[in-house]
């Protein structure tokens, strides 16, 4: 059983352990928790690059101790021009998962760094430079970093559908075939990439030379997105989605975001009484599957590009709006579910320093490895988020000129009823909501620790890339007598491996008021919690 890490100076916690020591360096330094969570997502930009890159979205949000936390938007529009007809006129009826086509959305994850330090420096005293926080990222680029079995395994399942893109396979093949585990994988041209970052500042992805590059190897092989859609690009300062649990608060992104998912989930959750049942057991797993459905169908009825919302996000979390809903739910039997939602991969990442600033984020391609394509000069994987519009006129998140598409990003934060404070998040499509409300029951209702809480058995109701099931799947080391009883309740289930990557990589960290930091990360991910 892995123990939960404790420090009282600085904690990270990342799916890969190169990334959480890039950022455990820079605390040792003396760089806050948002310095240290922008040299984590570099490092994972590269050495864990079928889940995350520069060339995909990211969403994050930063606290003050004794303050609202503050969330950072950096999802990338879709081109001014881009209409549902650019792709009726060439025969498709729905956006294609990959190839330039579906490279169609700017790339916001470097404004979120630049966002990210802007608020370092004028509210928490950040001082390092650029060059150091990118110096780990440019290092495993240039050099090398050793292949992990989730991006081999990846890479050999996506192989045929990825090979003949461009530019991929002079990145991420060698021979023509996947690398194994272990194997040394190099990606010089991102390496040049990176150094220019540091060199030039990021504003030269969007404003400059990298975006004068970039730019025009999306018109080459025959992308949407243009060069006054990549300068057009902000990243902006959102305020929270919250809601109350029990005595504590819970925050998390608002839309485009699925954060308001997350968040219903667990405030049906309380309101249905939860607290007062067995953790993991049959009752609780069914409790919160049928609150994740009717979260799920309250989100896609309503979530998208917040300018074409008609109703507000936090409205829906209003008192009435939750006992309303938590009235449907029905204990004794299993809605029916014919599906709904989204997939995809991504990554989780969480830092908090010495003084209590604290950091929780997620950066994505979308798919494994984004829309495939790698750019010519600048060696970036480019998303396919803008998958996630609709090709049918009216639909609710039709394809429109300079629009986000949906996001299943949603990193969060908790202030628990016992004075603690929690970042906590997951990959997953689907699967974030559903492990982020298993991750903060466990350990503000049942007092579970947190990496007891990671390492337990999870589940997932609902689609995985790859796999169009809309069964609850369910972890095998779940007690076979829990999985009896949600059957009689009506559920479809469908037992997985024991510590299945479908359940996704989750990691938290929580501040005690003495202090102490306590976190973990996912045995089902290459994760480890850097601490000192």
């Amino acid at each position: 059983m892995l123990k939960s890490s404790r420090a009282t100076r600085g904690m990270v916690v990342a799916p890969h352990g190169l990334a959480a020591q890039s950022g455990l360096a820079v605390l040792r330094e003396g760089g806050n928790a948002a310095e240290a969570a922008v040299a984590t997502a570099a490092s994972l930009a590269v050495v864990y690059p079928h889940m995350t890159g520069i060339g995909g979205d990211a969403f994050w949000m930063l606290r003050t101790p004794g303050r609202t936390p503050v969330c950072i938007d950096a999802a990338g529009r879709s081109p001014a021009d881009l209409t549902i007809q650019h792709y009726r006129a060439r025969g498709f009826d729905a956006i294609p998962a990959r190839g330039p086509l579906a490279a169609n959305t700017v790339a916001g994850a470097v404004s979120a760094w630049s966002a990210a330090l802007e608020q370092s420096r004028e509210e928490w005293g950040g001082r390092l430079p650029l060059a150091r926080l990118l110096a780990d990222a440019i290092e495993y680029a240039g050099q090398g970093y050793p292949v992990t079995g989730s991006q081999a395994a990846t890479t050999a399942t996506r192989q045929p559908d990825l090979a003949e893109l461009p530019g991929f396979a002079g990145v991420f093949l060698d021979g023509g075939k996947a690398r194994g585990e272990g194997g040394v994988e190099r990606q010089p041209a991102l390496a040049g990439t990176l150094r220019q970052l540091a060199e030039a500042g990021l504003e030269d992805f969007y404003r400059g030379g990298i975006a004068e590059s970039v730019a025009a190897a999306l018109q080459t092989i025959g992308s949407p997105v243009k060069r006054r859609d990549i300068a057009a690009h902000r990243a902006v300062l959102t305020p929270p989605l919250s809601v109350a649990f029990g005595s504590g608060r819970l925050y998390n992104t608002a839309p485009p975001t699925q954060g308001l998912a997350s968040l219903m989930i667990l405030a049906l959750f309380d309101r249905a009484g939860g607290h007062r049942l067995r953790p993991d057991s049959a009752e609780y797993m069914h409790l919160l599957v049928e609150a994740t459905k009717l979260a799920f169908r309250v989100r896609d009825r309503h979530v998208r590009d917040p300018r074409d919302m008609d109703v507000s996000a936090q409205d829906l979390l209003g008192d009435s709006a939750l006992a309303e809903l938590a009235a449907r739910i029905d204990l004794q039997r299993a809605a029916p579910w014919g599906g709904a939602g989204d997939i995809g991969d991504t990554t989780w990442f969480g830092a908090v320093d010495g003084e209590g600033r604290a950091v929780s984020a997620i950066q994505s391609l979308y798919h494994e490895y984004g829309s495939g394509v790698v750019l010519r000069d600048t060696g970036i994987l480019w998303q396919n988020r803008g998958t996630g519009f609709s090709l049918e006129p009216g639909s609710p998140r039709a394809l429109l000129p300079g629009r986000k598409p949906f996001h299943t990003l949603n990193p969060a934060m908790a202030v628990l009823g016992d004075g603690r404070f929690l970042v906590y998040g997951s990959m997953g499509g689907d699967g974030q909501p559903q492990t982020q409300a298993v991750l903060l029951t466990r350990i503000a209702c049942f007092g579970v620790g947190v990496q007891n809480a990671i390492t337990r058995p999870r589940w997932l109701l609902g689609r995985t890339w790859g796999a169009n099931s809309n069964t609850l799947k369910i972890e095998s080391r779940i007690d076979p007598a829990v999985v009896k009883s949600l059957a009689r309740l009506g559920h479809d289930i469908e037992v997985v491996g024991e510590y299945d990557e479908v359940v996704g990589h989750a990691g938290a960290i929580a501040l005690d008021p003495s202090g102490v930091l306590e976190g973990g990360a996912d045995p089902r991910s290459d994760g480890v919690v850097a601490a000192f």
